[in-house]
């Protein structure tokens, strides 16, 4: 999932290089979502890895 919010925050990067300001935004969005749905996943991971071991 983070590597897919890299992906997308490089391809907008680059779009906004490009003078392609409506697809650099759409990407950035897209990097924003995936990003907090990789933080949101890692801490249940890490919430259910504690209450397992506990």
């Amino acid at each position: 999932m983070l590597h897919y919010a890299i992906v997308f925050l490089v391809i907008a990067l680059i779009a906004a290089l490009f003078g392609f300001g409506g697809i650099a935004a759409g990407a950035v969005e897209i990097a924003k979502i995936l990003f907090f749905v990789f933080v949101i996943m890692a801490v249940v991971a890490f919430v259910v890895s504690i209450v397992r071991k506990g």
